[in-house]
């Protein structure tokens, strides 16, 4: 890659000398003079290289968090508009770490009422993960998510299609409208654009959080994500 920076740095620099104004012996004693100035100075170029190579990889970043961030349709739960930082959190129902995290953000929830969680459903472990998902997403559109998810997560069997369904039933959700959703093609959208999201940022496995800036792969502690929130509200007033 740096290779490939260098050429354009090159091509840039050649193209500014055939447009400028000089003679074609000017132009030549110019380049001598940029090419000397190169080899007596190497330090120079190898910084603007790693300097570009740094801020493309913020860009990257940046990019990736917009993908996020776009979250309608995603289940949530905690604040509202008054939310100052929202917690994203890739998540499957098959994932026990997952199940472990869960209690840890509901404490977090408990105690600070300008924290959201949005889920964004990551099904990777197995097909009823994907049903799990597509479910959890229908209940949200119910206005039944944070029943929904709790069941879910304090389940400790074998999760497949009656357990989900039973769960949904116990939760006071329309079961037969919730099928019906989880096959609507929106969906599978807000499924794709959660792949899009953790390819982007890298994320392979569940659960992993994203607050505000700052990715947290694994199960992590009421005290760590605190911690994290109050570093990234720091952020954001300084």
């Amino acid at each position: 890659m740096l290779k490939t920076i260098f050429t354009a740095f090159l091509l840039i620099t050649a193209s500014f000398t055939a447009q400028a104004d000089f003679s074609a012996a000017e132009k030549k004693e110019l380049n001598k003079l940029i090419e000397a100035y190169i080899i007596e100075h190497p330090e120079i170029v190898r910084e603007s290289l790693i300097r570009l190579a740094e801020a493309e990889a913020v860009a990257r970043r940046e990019n990736a968090l917009s993908i996020v961030r776009n979250d309608a349709g995603d289940p949530f739960m905690g604040a509202g508009d008054n939310a100052d930082i929202i917690i994203y959190e890739f998540s499957d129902y098959n994932c026990g770490y997952c199940k472990r995290v869960f209690g840890q953000l509901q404490a977090v929830l408990a105690e600070d009422d300008k924290v959201r969680l949005t889920l964004k459903e990551f099904p990777i472990l197995s097909e009823t993960s994907i049903i799990a998902a597509k479910a959890a997403i229908a209940a949200h559109r119910q206005g039944k998510f944070p029943e929904f998810h709790s069941g879910m997560m304090n389940w400790r069997g074998q999760v497949s299609l009656d357990m989900i369904l039973s769960i949904a039933a116990e939760n006071g959700l329309d079961v037969g409208q919730l099928e019906a959703e989880m096959n609507s093609p929106d969906i599978d959208q807000i499924l794709n654009r959660t792949r899009a999201a953790a390819q982007a940022l890298e994320i392979s496995g569940t659960p992993a959080l994203v607050i505000g800036t700052e990715v947290v792969p694994g199960a992590v502690t009421a005290a760590e994500i605190k911690s994290i929130i109050a570093a990234q509200r720091a952020a954001q007033s300084g």
